[in-house]
Protein backbone atom coordinates (compact mmCIF):
# COMPACT_ATOMS: atom_id res chain seq x y z
CA UNK A 1 0.00 0.00 0.00
CA UNK A 2 1.25 3.43 -0.37
CA UNK A 3 2.68 5.46 2.13
CA UNK A 4 1.08 8.61 1.28
CA UNK A 5 -2.66 6.82 0.78
CA UNK A 6 -1.93 5.38 4.48
CA UNK A 7 -1.08 8.80 5.76
CA UNK A 8 -4.29 10.16 3.67
CA UNK A 9 -6.24 7.77 5.21
CA UNK A 10 -5.12 7.94 8.86
CA UNK A 11 -5.72 11.42 9.12
CA UNK A 12 -9.11 11.14 7.61
CA UNK A 13 -10.08 9.00 9.93
CA UNK A 14 -9.00 11.32 12.94
CA UNK A 15 -11.17 14.07 11.62
CA UNK A 16 -13.99 12.68 11.20
CA UNK A 17 -13.52 11.34 14.96
CA UNK A 18 -13.05 14.60 16.25
CA UNK A 19 -17.35 15.36 16.80
CA UNK A 20 -17.38 12.43 18.49
CA UNK A 21 -15.27 13.84 21.85
CA UNK A 22 -17.44 16.93 21.63
CA UNK A 23 -21.01 15.06 22.72
CA UNK A 24 -22.11 15.19 26.33
CA UNK A 25 -22.20 11.86 28.18
CA UNK A 26 -25.73 11.33 29.57
CA UNK A 27 -27.51 13.35 32.03
CA UNK A 28 -26.92 10.49 35.13
CA UNK A 29 -23.54 10.56 34.02
CA UNK A 30 -21.25 10.41 37.24
CA UNK A 31 -18.44 12.93 37.37
CA UNK A 32 -15.45 13.23 35.01
CA UNK A 33 -12.08 12.25 35.81
CA UNK A 34 -9.77 14.93 36.44
CA UNK A 35 -7.07 14.15 33.97
CA UNK A 36 -5.08 17.15 35.23
CA UNK A 37 -4.32 15.73 38.50
CA UNK A 38 -3.46 12.52 36.31
CA UNK A 39 -0.91 13.99 34.00
CA UNK A 40 0.34 15.86 36.33
CA UNK A 41 0.98 13.47 38.85
CA UNK A 42 3.15 11.19 35.91
CA UNK A 43 5.38 14.36 34.92
CA UNK A 44 6.26 14.99 38.87
CA UNK A 45 7.34 11.50 38.55
CA UNK A 46 9.40 11.42 35.25
CA UNK A 47 10.80 14.85 36.30
CA UNK A 48 11.92 13.31 39.77
CA UNK A 49 12.84 10.66 37.82
CA UNK A 50 15.13 12.29 35.52
CA UNK A 51 16.72 14.63 37.60
CA UNK A 52 17.77 11.44 40.07
CA UNK A 53 19.15 10.09 37.12
CA UNK A 54 20.94 13.24 36.55
CA UNK A 55 22.02 13.64 39.96
CA UNK A 56 23.82 10.40 40.15
CA UNK A 57 25.54 11.45 36.65
CA UNK A 58 26.52 14.65 38.12
CA UNK A 59 28.33 12.51 41.43
CA UNK A 60 29.83 9.49 39.25
CA UNK A 61 31.58 12.55 37.05
CA UNK A 62 32.70 14.29 40.30
CA UNK A 63 33.67 11.32 42.08
CA UNK A 64 36.16 10.24 38.49
CA UNK A 65 37.59 13.91 39.03
CA UNK A 66 38.71 14.04 42.05
CA UNK A 67 39.91 10.91 41.48
CA UNK A 68 42.20 12.05 38.65
CA UNK A 69 42.96 14.96 40.03
CA UNK A 70 42.46 15.25 43.76
CA UNK A 71 44.33 18.78 43.58
CA UNK A 72 41.50 20.64 41.93
CA UNK A 73 38.66 19.27 44.53
CA UNK A 74 37.71 22.67 45.46
CA UNK A 75 36.24 23.68 41.66
CA UNK A 76 34.89 20.14 40.80
CA UNK A 77 32.80 20.73 44.40
CA UNK A 78 31.75 24.08 43.56
CA UNK A 79 30.71 22.95 39.78
CA UNK A 80 28.96 19.85 41.66
CA UNK A 81 26.84 21.45 43.86
CA UNK A 82 26.27 24.22 41.82
CA UNK A 83 25.07 21.40 38.85
CA UNK A 84 23.19 19.19 41.11
CA UNK A 85 21.04 22.79 42.73
CA UNK A 86 20.06 23.54 39.18
CA UNK A 87 19.04 19.91 38.84
CA UNK A 88 16.58 20.18 42.02
CA UNK A 89 15.45 23.34 40.81
CA UNK A 90 14.04 21.77 37.65
CA UNK A 91 12.27 19.32 40.01
CA UNK A 92 10.89 22.38 42.14
CA UNK A 93 9.95 24.11 39.03
CA UNK A 94 8.09 21.03 37.85
CA UNK A 95 6.42 21.14 41.27
CA UNK A 96 5.09 24.32 40.93
CA UNK A 97 3.72 24.12 38.00
CA UNK A 98 1.95 20.80 38.55
CA UNK A 99 0.16 22.49 42.05
CA UNK A 100 -0.71 25.59 39.72
CA UNK A 101 -2.32 23.12 37.10
CA UNK A 102 -4.30 21.25 39.69
CA UNK A 103 -5.36 23.76 42.03
CA UNK A 104 -7.24 26.16 40.14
Amino acid sequence: MNKKFFLFTVMAMLMLATPVFAQEGPAGAAAATNWVAIASGFSMAIAAGLAALGQGKVAAAACEGLARNPAARAGIQLAMILGLAFIESLVLFTLVVVFAKVVK
